[in-house]
């Protein structure tokens, strides 16, 4: 007994180690990582649904426009034709220089009577030469005579401006008109007295983007060059400028 009380007086009189209190602060390892997987994860679920009620667009760079080279007979006009023009005709305003407003291009098919097939050639064929969708034109009125009812498609045509426009001129000056068969220079008398100039080409396949082998016919087609000029004298010069063939 006085062993058992003398031991329980050293263990009264020993001072006790103060248990270490696990710190709120300190994280297990392991729950530091789940933590750390866990936001990583909750991150990547907020990126995905941005992009999905953004369709992913605003993390696209945005494309870079794109850069047209002026037409080649646009830059010439504003170079030297338009200077040359007013020296001739004694403009005080640059702006009163006539210019080309638009081209017509105009494709009248008879065998669409028989056969509405043909226009949609046609229209295919017109939009390969003018770089722009033809619209097919139809009948106004019925006319017994030619078996045509109202609203029949009969042609097709195109209405260039601007940049199409000049492109198409270069390319019917230089390498249309040359292909002509018999080719000997077009008529000065073409105008209509308000500056507007038209004349004709029997065969389409003078256009380089008409593969022959593959045309399936040869329409011939009506083209009519608009332009500001006031009469046909400043119309004739500003065609003259743009080295459109005229017979002498």
């Amino acid at each position: 007994m006085a062993d058992t009380d003398d031991k329980k007086a050293k263990k009264a009189g020993k001072p006790q180690r103060a248990e270490k209190k696990p710190d709120k602060a300190e994280k297990p390892a392991r729950a530091q990582k789940a933590e750390k997987v866990d936001k990583a994860a909750a991150a990547a679920k907020a990126v995905e649904k941005a992009d999905k009620a953004g369709d992913g667009k605003a993390d696209k760079p945005a494309a870079a426009p794109e850069q047209r080279v002026p037409a080649r007979l646009k830059v010439q006009f504003d170079q030297a034709i338009r200077a040359r023009l007013a020296e001739q005709f004694g403009y005080k305003n640059r702006m009163q220089t006539p210019l080309l407003d638009k081209v017509v291009i105009n494709m009248g098919i008879g065998e669409a009577v028989a056969d509405r097939k043909k226009v949609e050639s046609a229209a295919a064929d017109l939009a390969l030469i003018a770089g722009q969708k033809a619209v097919i034109t139809k009948a106004r009125k019925s006319i017994a005579t030619y078996k045509v009812r109202a609203g029949q498609p009969i042609g097709c045509k195109v209405t260039l401006r601007k940049a199409r426009m000049y492109e198409f001129v270069d390319r019917l000056i230089n390498i249309a008109l040359p292909r002509v068969r018999d080719f000997r220079g077009l008529s000065p008398k073409s105008f209509d007295g308000r500056g507007n100039y038209t004349l004709g080409i029997k065969e389409h396949i003078v256009f380089p983007e008409i593969d022959y082998d593959k045309a399936a016919d040869i329409w011939g087609m009506d083209i009519t060059v608009c332009t500001t000029a006031r009469n046909d004298d400043e119309a004739r010069a500003l065609l003259t400028a743009f080295n459109f063939p005229f017979r002498q």
